[in-house]
């Protein structure tokens, strides 16, 4: 049976995710900010929970209709098979979200999907009070433009937990947005790649799981696995195939370093917890003190930003001092992200490349620098 999937995203990785699913030979029908609509067999919904490095949550959409009144979503929710879905005995709450759109109330929409999931229920299985005691199918509408999507989650716990961080710094960087800078600075065998602000040590993590083809949800469970309309085998199936696809025999390189050393404890604890140990060198040094050493390297890092760690004036003078040490690096390849507007005046030179992402509701840019000051035109 074919599934129209939603994967949900981080605003910026759009490009990122479509591209991860069409690498699973899935095939993308839309693409939005922050969400990618595509169309899959039913084993596509393990496959790409365990599988999808970028992506926040997986939904299997139940319909799609335009609404532009409360009786529309009503009628409109109330005309999708939800019976395939959902059973007697089962929970089925509901949540949502309204853009541009004139159903602005999240609550009003939730309470009439809600009563419009039972209406169509209550005549499914001929019952008129459900014990929702079972499974629990999370419903959401997603309301753009007029045009609602009604969709079930089959993630449970946002994809970007991985398992192998349960605990964090004072300003964690979630594990997609690693992920994205990572993959964005084109790790590769010959060349070490450093975090020397490594924090809970998520980007050298996310680049060491990357480079093994470490699938992100290979060591957790999903909602989805509950759920009696999915074949069961297909979540073993696929960390099967997950595990199938480890590459141990890469010889990828990672330093992740930190000043702080309750920040290296930390980061060690959670390499062991990902299984990427053996590829990721841990210790502690400041930042303002790496040097190169002869070897090929790419550093990447998230300073603090002078929101959530440092006042603004420590955040700014410690930029000023990474453009001046950075410079020393060789032909080193440098990637930071910051939020704050006035960081390449402060580092000391224009970015190559500057990309626009999101940390969490933070907007950001990463700077790329390729090329030594003197080469930079």
């Amino acid at each position: 049976m074919e599934y129209i999937y939603v994967a949900t995203c981080l605003f910026g990785l759009e490009k990122l995710l479509g591209e991860e699913i069409d690498a699973l030979g899935y095939k993308r029908i839309e693409t939005i900010d922050g969400r990618v609509t595509f169309s899959g067999d039913e084993r596509g919904c393990a496959r790409c929970n365990v599988g999808l490095r970028f992506a926040e949550r997986v939904f299997i959409r139940v319909g799609q209709f335009e609404c532009d009144s409360f009786e529309r979503l009503f009628e409109g929710t109330k005309a999708l098979r939800w019976e395939n879905y959902i059973g007697s005995l089962d929970a089925f709450p509901v949540k949502g979200h309204s853009v541009k759109s004139n159903l602005y109330s999240i609550p009003d929409c939730q309470a009439i999907v809600k009563k419009a999931v039972v209406e169509r229920l209550k005549k499914a299985y001929n019952i008129s009070w459900f014990e929702e005691t079972k499974t629990k199918y999370q419903i959401e509408f997603f309301i753009l433009n007029n045009v609602a999507s009604l969709m079930i989650d089959t993630s449970g716990t946002a994809l970007h937990k991985r398992g192998y961080r349960p605990f964090s710094n004072a300003a964690p960087l979630r594990e997609t947005l690693a992920a994205a800078l990572a993959k964005l600075a084109r790790p590769r065998e010959d060349v070490l790649f450093w975090d020397p602000m490594c924090g809970s040590g998520t980007i050298a993590i996310e680049a060491a799981m990357m480079m093994q083809n470490i699938a992100p949800g290979i060591n957790r469970s999903f909602d989805g696995e509950n759920f009696a309309f999915l074949p069961l085998k297909s979540w073993s199936d696929a960390k099967i195939e997950a595990r199938d696809n480890i590459a141990r025999e890469k010889k990828f390189e990672a330093y992740a370093s930190d000043i702080d050393i309750d920040c290296v404890n930390l980061t060690l604890a959670n390499c062991l917890r990902a299984g990427i140990a053996d590829c990721v060198r841990v210790f502690q040094k400041n930042a303002l003190e790496i040097a190169t050493k002869g070897r090929r390297g790419t550093v990447v890092c998230n300073p603090p930003y002078g929101e959530r760690l440092m006042e603004r004036s420590e955040a700014e003078a410690l930029y000023v001092k990474m453009g001046e040490h950075f410079e020393t690096l060789d032909n080193w390849q440098i990637y930071v992200i910051t939020s704050h507007e006035n960081f390449e005046r402060l580092y000391g030179r224009r970015a190559d490349k500057v990309r626009k992402l999101y940390n969490g509701m933070i907007r950001c840019n990463y700077y790329q620098f390729f090329k030594r000051r003197g080469n930079n035109g």
